[in-house]
Protein backbone atom coordinates (compact mmCIF):
# COMPACT_ATOMS: atom_id res chain seq x y z
CA UNK A 1 0.00 0.00 0.00
CA UNK A 2 3.42 2.22 0.29
CA UNK A 3 3.98 2.44 -3.33
CA UNK A 4 -0.13 3.33 -4.19
CA UNK A 5 0.49 6.25 -1.68
CA UNK A 6 3.49 7.49 -3.15
CA UNK A 7 2.17 7.72 -6.91
CA UNK A 8 -0.86 9.51 -5.99
CA UNK A 9 1.72 12.77 -5.12
CA UNK A 10 3.72 12.36 -8.20
CA UNK A 11 0.70 12.07 -10.23
CA UNK A 12 -0.60 15.49 -8.19
CA UNK A 13 2.21 17.40 -9.26
CA UNK A 14 2.45 16.35 -12.57
CA UNK A 15 -1.17 17.30 -13.33
CA UNK A 16 -1.49 21.16 -14.83
CA UNK A 17 -4.97 22.99 -14.29
CA UNK A 18 -6.55 23.53 -17.69
CA UNK A 19 -6.98 27.12 -18.65
CA UNK A 20 -9.77 27.80 -20.45
CA UNK A 21 -9.47 29.25 -24.23
CA UNK A 22 -11.45 32.33 -23.30
CA UNK A 23 -9.82 33.29 -20.20
CA UNK A 24 -6.29 33.44 -22.80
CA UNK A 25 -8.02 35.65 -24.82
CA UNK A 26 -9.68 38.08 -22.28
CA UNK A 27 -5.14 38.22 -21.08
CA UNK A 28 -4.36 38.35 -24.21
CA UNK A 29 -6.74 41.69 -25.35
CA UNK A 30 -5.62 43.25 -22.11
CA UNK A 31 -2.09 43.32 -22.81
CA UNK A 32 -3.47 44.91 -26.23
CA UNK A 33 -5.19 47.15 -24.27
CA UNK A 34 -1.95 48.13 -22.00
CA UNK A 35 -0.27 48.93 -25.23
CA UNK A 36 -2.89 50.81 -26.99
CA UNK A 37 -2.36 54.59 -26.30
CA UNK A 38 -5.93 55.37 -26.79
CA UNK A 39 -6.29 52.78 -23.44
CA UNK A 40 -3.71 54.53 -22.13
CA UNK A 41 -5.19 58.07 -21.98
CA UNK A 42 -8.75 56.86 -21.49
CA UNK A 43 -7.26 55.25 -17.98
CA UNK A 44 -5.16 58.54 -17.07
CA UNK A 45 -8.39 60.35 -17.84
CA UNK A 46 -10.30 58.19 -15.73
CA UNK A 47 -7.70 59.18 -12.61
CA UNK A 48 -7.83 62.72 -13.53
CA UNK A 49 -11.30 63.20 -12.78
CA UNK A 50 -12.27 66.68 -10.85
CA UNK A 51 -8.89 67.90 -12.71
CA UNK A 52 -8.86 70.83 -14.97
CA UNK A 53 -7.02 69.81 -18.47
CA UNK A 54 -4.54 73.12 -18.39
CA UNK A 55 -1.43 71.15 -20.16
CA UNK A 56 -3.63 69.75 -22.67
CA UNK A 57 -5.73 72.72 -23.82
CA UNK A 58 -2.45 74.71 -23.91
CA UNK A 59 -0.99 72.11 -26.19
CA UNK A 60 -3.70 72.13 -28.52
CA UNK A 61 -3.94 75.88 -28.89
CA UNK A 62 -0.33 75.95 -29.41
CA UNK A 63 -0.54 73.38 -32.19
CA UNK A 64 -3.26 74.85 -33.68
CA UNK A 65 -2.18 78.70 -33.97
CA UNK A 66 1.22 77.73 -35.22
CA UNK A 67 0.07 75.23 -38.27
CA UNK A 68 -2.81 78.43 -39.23
CA UNK A 69 -0.01 81.43 -38.90
CA UNK A 70 1.60 80.23 -42.87
CA UNK A 71 -1.61 80.06 -44.33
CA UNK A 72 -2.51 84.13 -44.55
CA UNK A 73 1.02 85.06 -43.54
CA UNK A 74 2.39 85.39 -46.98
CA UNK A 75 -0.37 88.45 -47.98
CA UNK A 76 0.82 91.17 -46.50
CA UNK A 77 3.47 91.13 -48.61
CA UNK A 78 2.97 89.08 -51.84
CA UNK A 79 2.41 91.69 -53.84
CA UNK A 80 5.85 93.00 -53.35
CA UNK A 81 7.30 89.18 -53.07
CA UNK A 82 6.15 88.92 -56.79
CA UNK A 83 7.43 92.57 -57.60
CA UNK A 84 11.12 91.77 -56.15
CA UNK A 85 11.00 88.17 -57.60
CA UNK A 86 10.63 89.83 -61.19
CA UNK A 87 8.92 87.76 -62.97
CA UNK A 88 5.96 90.22 -64.24
CA UNK A 89 7.21 92.64 -67.21
CA UNK A 90 4.57 95.14 -66.06
CA UNK A 91 3.08 96.20 -62.72
CA UNK A 92 -0.38 95.22 -63.86
CA UNK A 93 0.46 91.71 -64.43
CA UNK A 94 1.89 91.15 -60.67
CA UNK A 95 -1.95 90.35 -59.84
CA UNK A 96 -1.97 87.60 -61.76
CA UNK A 97 1.49 85.92 -60.75
CA UNK A 98 -0.14 86.52 -57.11
CA UNK A 99 -2.67 85.00 -57.16
CA UNK A 100 -0.98 81.42 -57.98
CA UNK A 101 1.30 81.40 -54.90
CA UNK A 102 -1.58 82.25 -52.95
CA UNK A 103 -3.54 79.22 -54.64
CA UNK A 104 -0.80 76.97 -54.05
CA UNK A 105 -0.98 76.02 -50.62
CA UNK A 106 -4.98 74.97 -50.61
CA UNK A 107 -4.16 73.33 -54.11
CA UNK A 108 -1.73 71.34 -52.22
CA UNK A 109 -4.02 70.64 -49.27
CA UNK A 110 -6.71 69.34 -50.95
CA UNK A 111 -4.97 66.81 -52.97
CA UNK A 112 -4.27 65.41 -49.20
CA UNK A 113 -6.96 66.09 -46.91
CA UNK A 114 -8.89 63.11 -46.95
CA UNK A 115 -5.10 61.21 -47.83
CA UNK A 116 -4.02 62.66 -44.12
CA UNK A 117 -7.75 61.65 -42.27
CA UNK A 118 -7.09 58.00 -43.16
CA UNK A 119 -3.80 58.32 -42.17
CA UNK A 120 -4.95 60.16 -38.53
CA UNK A 121 -7.63 57.49 -38.29
CA UNK A 122 -5.08 54.27 -38.85
CA UNK A 123 -1.53 55.48 -37.67
CA UNK A 124 -2.51 58.35 -35.36
CA UNK A 125 -3.63 61.65 -34.70
CA UNK A 126 -0.15 62.80 -32.76
CA UNK A 127 1.86 61.82 -36.05
CA UNK A 128 0.09 64.05 -38.24
CA UNK A 129 0.56 66.56 -36.42
CA UNK A 130 3.99 66.33 -36.19
CA UNK A 131 4.83 65.92 -39.55
CA UNK A 132 2.51 68.85 -40.24
CA UNK A 133 4.61 71.02 -37.97
CA UNK A 134 7.61 70.10 -38.85
CA UNK A 135 6.49 70.77 -42.84
CA UNK A 136 5.93 73.99 -41.71
CA UNK A 137 9.29 74.63 -40.19
CA UNK A 138 10.92 73.63 -43.11
CA UNK A 139 8.97 74.67 -46.16
CA UNK A 140 7.93 77.72 -44.82
CA UNK A 141 11.51 78.71 -44.18
CA UNK A 142 12.54 78.30 -47.56
CA UNK A 143 9.74 80.20 -48.93
CA UNK A 144 11.15 83.13 -46.89
CA UNK A 145 14.67 82.43 -49.16
CA UNK A 146 12.67 82.16 -52.65
CA UNK A 147 14.81 83.88 -54.92
CA UNK A 148 12.89 82.87 -57.86
CA UNK A 149 9.36 82.83 -58.53
CA UNK A 150 8.71 79.11 -58.83
CA UNK A 151 10.80 78.50 -55.92
CA UNK A 152 8.17 80.55 -54.27
CA UNK A 153 4.69 78.07 -55.83
CA UNK A 154 6.77 74.72 -55.11
CA UNK A 155 7.73 75.29 -51.52
CA UNK A 156 3.86 76.78 -50.93
CA UNK A 157 2.97 73.72 -52.58
CA UNK A 158 4.69 71.43 -50.59
CA UNK A 159 3.61 73.02 -47.48
CA UNK A 160 -0.01 72.48 -48.80
CA UNK A 161 0.73 68.59 -49.33
CA UNK A 162 1.79 68.14 -45.72
CA UNK A 163 -0.58 70.06 -43.98
CA UNK A 164 -3.13 67.44 -42.85
CA UNK A 165 -3.95 68.07 -39.23
CA UNK A 166 -7.17 70.37 -40.10
CA UNK A 167 -9.31 67.31 -39.45
CA UNK A 168 -7.27 65.36 -36.76
CA UNK A 169 -6.68 68.41 -34.60
CA UNK A 170 -10.31 68.45 -34.00
CA UNK A 171 -10.76 64.90 -33.25
CA UNK A 172 -7.71 65.35 -31.13
CA UNK A 173 -9.38 68.37 -29.56
CA UNK A 174 -12.54 66.10 -28.18
CA UNK A 175 -10.46 63.03 -27.36
CA UNK A 176 -7.49 63.92 -24.72
CA UNK A 177 -9.89 65.64 -22.75
CA UNK A 178 -12.07 64.28 -20.76
CA UNK A 179 -16.22 64.03 -22.30
CA UNK A 180 -16.76 67.69 -19.66
CA UNK A 181 -14.24 69.31 -21.65
CA UNK A 182 -14.38 68.13 -25.08
CA UNK A 183 -16.51 71.33 -25.90
CA UNK A 184 -13.70 73.41 -24.68
CA UNK A 185 -11.00 71.89 -26.36
CA UNK A 186 -13.12 72.00 -30.01
CA UNK A 187 -13.51 75.93 -29.02
CA UNK A 188 -10.14 76.27 -28.15
CA UNK A 189 -9.56 74.83 -31.52
CA UNK A 190 -11.68 77.37 -33.60
CA UNK A 191 -10.26 80.08 -31.18
CA UNK A 192 -6.57 79.80 -31.62
CA UNK A 193 -7.43 79.48 -35.75
CA UNK A 194 -9.16 82.65 -35.33
CA UNK A 195 -6.35 84.36 -33.37
CA UNK A 196 -3.83 82.75 -36.14
CA UNK A 197 -5.50 83.97 -38.84
CA UNK A 198 -5.06 87.90 -37.14
CA UNK A 199 -1.64 87.03 -36.21
CA UNK A 200 -0.23 85.50 -39.24
CA UNK A 201 -0.80 88.62 -41.69
CA UNK A 202 -0.20 91.04 -38.45
CA UNK A 203 3.18 89.23 -38.70
CA UNK A 204 3.79 89.40 -42.34
CA UNK A 205 2.97 93.18 -42.03
CA UNK A 206 4.84 94.44 -39.80
CA UNK A 207 8.21 92.13 -40.03
CA UNK A 208 8.72 91.98 -44.46
CA UNK A 209 10.99 94.59 -45.61
CA UNK A 210 13.11 94.74 -42.07
CA UNK A 211 16.00 96.32 -43.25
CA UNK A 212 13.92 99.64 -44.70
CA UNK A 213 11.48 99.50 -41.65
CA UNK A 214 14.37 99.06 -39.39
CA UNK A 215 17.55 100.01 -40.70
CA UNK A 216 19.11 100.45 -37.07
CA UNK A 217 19.07 96.64 -36.68
CA UNK A 218 18.87 94.87 -39.94
CA UNK A 219 21.39 95.88 -42.45
CA UNK A 220 20.91 95.74 -46.21
CA UNK A 221 23.76 93.37 -46.53
CA UNK A 222 22.47 90.96 -43.75
CA UNK A 223 20.41 88.20 -45.20
CA UNK A 224 17.76 89.65 -44.11
CA UNK A 225 17.77 92.87 -46.31
CA UNK A 226 19.02 90.18 -49.12
CA UNK A 227 16.18 88.25 -48.34
CA UNK A 228 13.53 91.24 -47.22
CA UNK A 229 10.88 88.26 -46.55
CA UNK A 230 12.44 86.17 -44.99
CA UNK A 231 12.32 87.17 -41.57
CA UNK A 232 8.27 86.39 -41.18
CA UNK A 233 8.80 83.23 -42.09
CA UNK A 234 11.35 82.49 -40.03
CA UNK A 235 9.63 83.73 -37.12
CA UNK A 236 6.39 81.40 -37.54
CA UNK A 237 8.39 78.77 -38.43
CA UNK A 238 10.27 79.26 -34.67
CA UNK A 239 6.99 79.15 -33.19
CA UNK A 240 6.19 76.11 -35.25
CA UNK A 241 9.62 74.37 -33.92
CA UNK A 242 8.52 75.82 -30.27
CA UNK A 243 4.96 73.42 -30.84
CA UNK A 244 7.11 70.83 -32.52
CA UNK A 245 9.56 70.03 -29.72
CA UNK A 246 5.67 70.71 -27.38
CA UNK A 247 4.43 67.86 -29.29
CA UNK A 248 6.53 65.64 -27.11
CA UNK A 249 4.01 65.82 -24.31
CA UNK A 250 1.18 65.12 -26.43
CA UNK A 251 -0.68 61.71 -26.02
CA UNK A 252 -1.88 59.24 -28.79
CA UNK A 253 -5.54 59.63 -28.80
CA UNK A 254 -6.15 56.60 -31.03
CA UNK A 255 -6.72 53.12 -29.93
CA UNK A 256 -4.77 50.69 -31.89
CA UNK A 257 -6.20 47.15 -31.45
CA UNK A 258 -9.49 45.29 -32.03
CA UNK A 259 -12.21 44.93 -29.88
CA UNK A 260 -15.30 46.89 -28.74
CA UNK A 261 -13.93 50.16 -28.62
CA UNK A 262 -15.80 53.42 -29.61
CA UNK A 263 -15.77 54.48 -33.39
CA UNK A 264 -13.39 57.36 -33.07
CA UNK A 265 -12.64 57.96 -36.88
CA UNK A 266 -12.16 61.68 -37.66
CA UNK A 267 -15.66 61.81 -39.54
CA UNK A 268 -17.18 60.71 -36.43
CA UNK A 269 -15.62 63.03 -33.72
CA UNK A 270 -15.62 66.05 -36.25
CA UNK A 271 -19.19 65.88 -37.54
CA UNK A 272 -22.00 65.79 -34.98
CA UNK A 273 -24.30 64.28 -37.91
CA UNK A 274 -21.88 61.76 -38.93
CA UNK A 275 -22.88 59.16 -36.28
CA UNK A 276 -25.77 57.76 -39.10
CA UNK A 277 -23.49 57.87 -41.33
CA UNK A 278 -20.39 55.94 -39.49
CA UNK A 279 -22.78 53.07 -38.82
CA UNK A 280 -23.62 52.83 -42.41
CA UNK A 281 -19.53 52.90 -43.49
CA UNK A 282 -18.62 50.31 -41.14
CA UNK A 283 -21.57 47.97 -42.31
CA UNK A 284 -20.70 49.16 -46.29
CA UNK A 285 -17.36 49.64 -46.46
CA UNK A 286 -16.39 52.16 -49.53
CA UNK A 287 -19.90 51.52 -50.75
CA UNK A 288 -21.45 53.70 -47.83
CA UNK A 289 -18.52 56.23 -48.49
CA UNK A 290 -19.77 56.84 -51.60
CA UNK A 291 -23.08 57.19 -50.39
CA UNK A 292 -22.28 60.27 -48.65
CA UNK A 293 -22.24 61.86 -51.97
CA UNK A 294 -25.87 60.99 -52.68
CA UNK A 295 -26.79 62.56 -48.70
CA UNK A 296 -28.10 65.75 -50.32
CA UNK A 297 -28.61 67.59 -46.95
CA UNK A 298 -24.74 66.99 -46.32
CA UNK A 299 -23.58 67.88 -49.48
CA UNK A 300 -25.98 71.03 -49.76
CA UNK A 301 -24.35 71.97 -47.07
CA UNK A 302 -21.39 71.50 -48.36
CA UNK A 303 -21.45 73.18 -52.02
CA UNK A 304 -22.76 76.22 -49.89
CA UNK A 305 -20.22 76.77 -47.30
CA UNK A 306 -17.94 76.16 -50.86
CA UNK A 307 -19.43 79.09 -52.59
CA UNK A 308 -19.17 81.67 -50.08
CA UNK A 309 -15.17 80.21 -49.33
CA UNK A 310 -14.53 80.68 -53.15
CA UNK A 311 -15.91 84.75 -52.23
CA UNK A 312 -14.07 84.95 -48.99
CA UNK A 313 -11.02 83.49 -50.09
CA UNK A 314 -10.80 85.81 -53.34
CA UNK A 315 -11.95 88.65 -51.15
CA UNK A 316 -9.13 88.06 -48.72
CA UNK A 317 -6.37 88.06 -52.10
CA UNK A 318 -8.28 91.28 -53.48
CA UNK A 319 -9.20 93.40 -50.27
CA UNK A 320 -6.05 94.97 -48.88
CA UNK A 321 -3.53 96.63 -50.79
CA UNK A 322 0.34 96.20 -50.52
CA UNK A 323 0.42 93.61 -47.40
CA UNK A 324 -2.36 91.07 -47.50
CA UNK A 325 -4.21 91.50 -50.87
CA UNK A 326 -4.11 93.32 -53.76
CA UNK A 327 -6.29 96.02 -54.17
CA UNK A 328 -4.64 97.99 -51.14
CA UNK A 329 -0.86 97.93 -52.27
CA UNK A 330 -1.93 98.87 -55.90
CA UNK A 331 -1.31 102.48 -56.90
CA UNK A 332 -3.98 104.82 -56.35
CA UNK A 333 -3.81 105.73 -60.36
CA UNK A 334 -5.09 101.79 -60.55
CA UNK A 335 -7.68 102.25 -58.10
CA UNK A 336 -5.79 101.09 -55.28
CA UNK A 337 -5.06 102.52 -51.92
CA UNK A 338 -1.21 103.08 -51.94
CA UNK A 339 -1.22 101.51 -48.45
CA UNK A 340 2.29 100.12 -47.00
CA UNK A 341 2.83 96.55 -45.68
CA UNK A 342 2.55 98.22 -41.95
CA UNK A 343 -0.82 100.15 -42.96
CA UNK A 344 -2.14 96.53 -44.00
CA UNK A 345 -0.90 94.84 -41.13
CA UNK A 346 -2.42 97.66 -38.63
CA UNK A 347 -6.23 96.76 -40.81
CA UNK A 348 -5.57 93.21 -39.91
CA UNK A 349 -4.64 93.45 -36.13
CA UNK A 350 -7.60 95.78 -35.84
CA UNK A 351 -10.16 94.13 -37.66
CA UNK A 352 -9.20 90.88 -36.62
CA UNK A 353 -9.53 91.99 -33.06
CA UNK A 354 -12.89 93.37 -33.13
CA UNK A 355 -13.67 89.95 -34.84
CA UNK A 356 -12.67 88.35 -32.37
CA UNK A 357 -14.39 89.91 -29.52
CA UNK A 358 -17.91 89.89 -31.94
CA UNK A 359 -17.53 86.08 -32.17
CA UNK A 360 -17.05 85.56 -28.40
CA UNK A 361 -19.37 88.10 -26.88
CA UNK A 362 -21.73 89.49 -29.85
CA UNK A 363 -22.27 86.31 -32.20
CA UNK A 364 -23.57 83.71 -29.42
CA UNK A 365 -26.47 85.72 -28.17
CA UNK A 366 -27.07 85.96 -31.63
CA UNK A 367 -27.04 82.51 -33.26
CA UNK A 368 -29.92 81.51 -30.26
CA UNK A 369 -32.52 83.82 -31.74
CA UNK A 370 -31.83 83.63 -35.49
CA UNK A 371 -31.80 80.34 -37.31
CA UNK A 372 -28.17 79.56 -39.03
CA UNK A 373 -29.58 79.62 -42.41
CA UNK A 374 -31.41 82.88 -42.31
CA UNK A 375 -28.50 84.19 -40.82
CA UNK A 376 -26.33 83.46 -43.28
CA UNK A 377 -28.72 85.05 -46.30
CA UNK A 378 -28.88 88.16 -43.96
CA UNK A 379 -25.06 88.44 -43.70
CA UNK A 380 -24.82 87.50 -47.41
CA UNK A 381 -27.23 90.69 -48.43
CA UNK A 382 -25.56 92.87 -46.45
CA UNK A 383 -22.11 91.74 -47.99
CA UNK A 384 -23.33 93.06 -51.73
CA UNK A 385 -23.40 97.10 -51.24
CA UNK A 386 -20.89 96.46 -48.56
CA UNK A 387 -18.23 95.13 -51.53
CA UNK A 388 -19.75 97.08 -54.14
CA UNK A 389 -18.50 100.54 -51.81
CA UNK A 390 -14.65 99.46 -51.37
CA UNK A 391 -14.56 100.51 -55.72
CA UNK A 392 -15.35 104.16 -54.28
CA UNK A 393 -13.04 104.49 -51.26
CA UNK A 394 -9.61 105.48 -52.91
CA UNK A 395 -11.47 108.54 -55.05
CA UNK A 396 -13.31 110.00 -52.13
CA UNK A 397 -11.23 109.11 -49.02
CA UNK A 398 -8.03 109.71 -48.02
CA UNK A 399 -5.80 109.91 -44.78
CA UNK A 400 -7.49 108.88 -40.71
CA UNK A 401 -10.84 108.51 -43.23
CA UNK A 402 -9.84 106.35 -45.43
CA UNK A 403 -8.44 104.07 -42.62
CA UNK A 404 -10.77 104.19 -40.66
CA UNK A 405 -13.22 103.04 -43.06
CA UNK A 406 -11.49 100.26 -44.20
CA UNK A 407 -11.08 99.33 -40.95
CA UNK A 408 -14.65 99.25 -40.27
CA UNK A 409 -15.58 97.71 -43.73
CA UNK A 410 -12.67 95.19 -43.33
CA UNK A 411 -14.06 93.76 -39.98
CA UNK A 412 -17.51 93.80 -41.00
CA UNK A 413 -16.87 91.49 -44.36
CA UNK A 414 -15.17 89.32 -41.52
CA UNK A 415 -18.28 88.94 -39.83
CA UNK A 416 -20.40 88.88 -42.37
CA UNK A 417 -18.41 85.59 -43.06
CA UNK A 418 -20.51 82.52 -43.05
CA UNK A 419 -20.10 80.19 -39.30
CA UNK A 420 -22.72 77.26 -39.25
CA UNK A 421 -23.20 76.22 -42.09
CA UNK A 422 -19.53 74.40 -42.20
CA UNK A 423 -20.52 72.68 -39.00
CA UNK A 424 -22.47 70.38 -41.30
CA UNK A 425 -19.61 69.41 -43.16
CA UNK A 426 -17.67 65.80 -42.57
CA UNK A 427 -14.03 65.34 -43.68
CA UNK A 428 -15.26 65.38 -47.45
CA UNK A 429 -16.02 68.64 -47.26
CA UNK A 430 -12.25 69.64 -46.69
CA UNK A 431 -11.30 68.24 -49.81
CA UNK A 432 -14.12 70.39 -51.61
CA UNK A 433 -13.28 73.41 -49.27
CA UNK A 434 -9.29 73.29 -50.22
CA UNK A 435 -10.17 73.07 -54.30
CA UNK A 436 -12.71 76.54 -53.71
CA UNK A 437 -9.63 77.91 -51.41
CA UNK A 438 -7.03 76.95 -53.93
CA UNK A 439 -9.21 77.88 -56.87
CA UNK A 440 -10.14 81.37 -55.44
CA UNK A 441 -6.83 82.84 -55.11
CA UNK A 442 -5.54 82.22 -59.10
CA UNK A 443 -8.93 83.74 -59.88
CA UNK A 444 -9.36 86.78 -58.20
CA UNK A 445 -5.37 87.15 -59.49
CA UNK A 446 -6.52 87.11 -62.87
CA UNK A 447 -9.44 88.94 -62.58
CA UNK A 448 -7.26 91.96 -60.61
CA UNK A 449 -4.55 91.97 -62.98
CA UNK A 450 -7.21 92.47 -65.91
CA UNK A 451 -8.96 95.15 -63.92
CA UNK A 452 -5.90 96.96 -63.73
CA UNK A 453 -5.33 97.01 -67.59
CA UNK A 454 -8.96 98.26 -68.44
CA UNK A 455 -9.17 101.49 -65.93
CA UNK A 456 -11.07 103.76 -69.06
CA UNK A 457 -13.38 100.92 -70.28
CA UNK A 458 -16.91 102.79 -70.18
CA UNK A 459 -18.49 99.66 -68.65
CA UNK A 460 -16.99 98.27 -64.47
CA UNK A 461 -13.77 100.46 -65.02
CA UNK A 462 -10.89 99.21 -63.09
CA UNK A 463 -11.73 97.98 -59.59
CA UNK A 464 -15.06 97.84 -60.24
CA UNK A 465 -14.97 94.94 -62.13
CA UNK A 466 -13.42 92.80 -59.34
CA UNK A 467 -16.00 93.91 -57.08
CA UNK A 468 -18.80 93.22 -59.12
CA UNK A 469 -17.34 90.05 -59.39
CA UNK A 470 -17.07 88.90 -56.11
CA UNK A 471 -20.90 90.22 -55.72
CA UNK A 472 -21.85 87.92 -58.57
CA UNK A 473 -20.75 85.04 -56.41
CA UNK A 474 -22.38 86.24 -53.28
CA UNK A 475 -25.57 86.52 -55.21
CA UNK A 476 -25.30 83.09 -56.07
CA UNK A 477 -24.52 81.89 -52.52
CA UNK A 478 -27.90 83.67 -51.70
CA UNK A 479 -29.75 81.81 -54.04
CA UNK A 480 -28.13 78.13 -53.26
CA UNK A 481 -29.54 78.94 -49.33
CA UNK A 482 -32.64 78.18 -51.01
CA UNK A 483 -34.41 75.25 -51.72
CA UNK A 484 -34.11 72.86 -54.00
CA UNK A 485 -30.38 73.93 -53.60
CA UNK A 486 -30.35 73.45 -49.87
CA UNK A 487 -32.03 71.08 -47.90
CA UNK A 488 -31.89 71.04 -44.38
CA UNK A 489 -31.20 67.76 -42.27
CA UNK A 490 -33.83 66.28 -40.67
CA UNK A 491 -32.72 64.68 -36.96
CA UNK A 492 -35.01 63.11 -35.01
CA UNK A 493 -34.86 63.29 -31.37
Amino acid sequence: MDRPMAAAPDAAVGMVPAVPAASNAVVGEARRRLRCPGCRLDQRKAEREGMFPYKELFLIWLVTLCSTLPIQMLFPFLYFMIRDLHIARDEKDIGFYAGFVGASFMAGRALTAVIWGMVADKHGRKQVIVITLAAIVIFNTLFGLSSTYWMAIFTRALLGLLSGMLGPIKAYATEACRKEYSHLGLAIVSSSRGIGLVVGPAIGGYLAQPADKYPGIFSKKSIFGRFPYFLPSLSVSILAFVALFSCFWLQETLHKHTGDVTNNSIETVEDPLASTDAQEKSQGGSGAFLQLFKNWPLMSAIILYSIFSLQDVAYAEVKLPDVFSLWAISDRRYGGLSFSTTDVGNVLAISGLFLMLYQLFIYPSVAKFVAPITLVRITAILTVPLLSSYAIMPAVLSGFPLHLVVNCASFLKNAFSTQDVRGQANGIAVTIMSISKAIAPAVAGIIFSWAQKRQKASFLPGDHLVFFMLNVVTVIGIVFTFRPFFVRSIINH
